[in-house]
């Protein structure tokens, strides 16, 4: 029966290349666009996780409950230890301290008088004698002039801070801020290089220290305000990040004790949770749009294909078939229709996709006025889901569209199809 109705789609060309030729269309979209959204929405998240969040976060209870206020009076103490016990527990993820604070930094003139300052947000990282936190935070692209700390007492802040503040790299400037028993902190820093993020938000004011020169100036010896964990094995994951915190917690969230240790996965910071939830559903919604959209387009192609073979019906019914085995043909006929252009069109996305995935689109122009943690390369990501993805439109839109343009055999009457034959 498969072989016969194959047979009848490649010698009659009218009942095949339309539908084929939009299956494969559709689907092509289908899984150039699942590519595409799924490597951006994995790229921006990954990109949020390592300059910000972490695939997961501890800190204090406190500290959680008043996160956007980087309160460091609620920062964890003992620091060092908490790194051992959490490499130790989790020895497949990987661990780093950071800092986040805010202030204001003033630059002086030849008689030691202010002469511009600047409000600022910054973080302390580890920079000194290490590269890994400026290679997970991409920081080596976003360099703009100038060059890394070397040593201790040096900063980097975002170039369009330095314009504003008319500095010269060399130049001292004094941070103002809050230690971590609320006195006044000030601590002199000598700039060394600039940076640019590409994002409004951040190229405001921007400040990134070594991560020992921000405890000195904020008086927080062996201390930090969260500890990011990073899945070595995989992107985030959103349900294991989820269950280790929820594991973490039991053991070491205490209730009422405001500096007992808690963790928060990336979901759940900084209303991540919309973002993350989207994109894993995003590719249904691809899905469903294109179900719709291509069975109506082809709801309309078999109603006019079914007009011009009403002869062919009348032929079928004289000879003793009945209009079920004609209507489940018909189905038959569109399920091969599906698969064919399937095939087709997941091949051609899948060669449009790869391109994007290998050699990427640079970003920086586009997200230079955004408010978003985008990465500087946009790519695509070929996935399982990618190969197969672009069946479920096309086999489901062809197969619904034939049922319903069939529905009109069983609308007209024996007798008329007859006549049709006739004429």
């Amino acid at each position: 029966m498969i072989k016969f109705l194959l047979n009848g789609l490649l010698r009659d060309k009218s009942r095949s290349l339309l539908p084929i030729i939009v299956v494969s269309l559709g689907v092509m979209i289908t899984v150039f666009l699942q590519s595409y959204m799924g490597g951006m929405f994995n790229d921006s998240i990954e990109t949020t996780a390592k300059f910000s969040s972490g695939h997961v976060k501890v800190m204090t209870v406190a500290y959680k409950e008043n996160l956007t206020q980087m309160p460091n009076d609620y920062a964890m103490l003992d620091v060092n230890t908490v790194m051992a016990k959490l490499k130790k527990t989790y020895p497949d993820m990987t661990w780093t301290d950071r800092i986040q604070f805010g202030g204001l930094l003033d630059a002086p003139d030849a008689t030691g008088k202010t002469r511009s300052q600047g409000n600022v947000m910054g973080m302390g990282i580890h920079l000194l004698g290490n590269q890994d936190e400026i290679n997970r935070m991409d920081l080596k692209s976003k360099l703009f002039a100038g060059r890394f700390p070397v040593k201790p007492g040096e900063i980097m802040i975002t170039n369009e801070l330095f314009k504003k503040m008319s500095l010269k790299l060399g130049d001292r400037v004094t941070l103002i801020s809050n230690t971590m028993y609320g006195d006044m902190a000030m601590y002199n820093f000598t700039v060394c290089g600039t940076i640019h993020f590409g994002t409004q938000v951040l190229d405001k004011g921007m400040v990134v220290a070594d991560i020992d020169d921000v405890r000195v100036a904020l008086n927080m010896e062996n201390a930090a305000g969260e500890v990011l964990g990073f899945f070595t094995d995989s992107n985030y994951d959103n349900s294991r990040a989820k269950e280790l915190a929820v594991g973490f917690n039991n053991d070491n969230t205490k209730k009422g004790d405001q500096f007992s240790l808690t963790m928060a996965p990336m979901s759940g910071i900084g209303g991540m949770d919309f973002m993350i939830a989207y994109s894993e559903n995003a590719q249904y919604i691809i899905i469903f749009i294109f179900v719709f959209a291509m069975s109506i387009v082809l709801w309309n192609a078999g109603l006019v294909g079914g007009l011009r073979r009403y002869g062919e019906f009348g032929l079928r019914l004289a000879i003793g078939e009945n209009k079920h085995e004609i209507y489940r043909s018909l189905v038959g006929e569109a399920l091969l229709v599906g698969l064919i252009g399937s095939l087709i069109g997941t091949a051609i996305g899948l060669l449009c996709a790869w391109p994007l995935q290998v050699y990427g689109i640079d970003a920086r122009n586009m997200m230079r006025n955004s408010n978003m943690m985008m990465p500087s390369i946009i790519r695509a990501q070929i996935s399982t889901t990618t190969y197969f993805i672009g069946f479920i439109p096309g086999v489901l839109s062809t197969v619904i569209g034939a049922m319903l343009a069939g529905i009109g055999v069983y609308k007209r009457q024996t007798a008329n199809l007859f006549k049709e034959l006739e004429g």
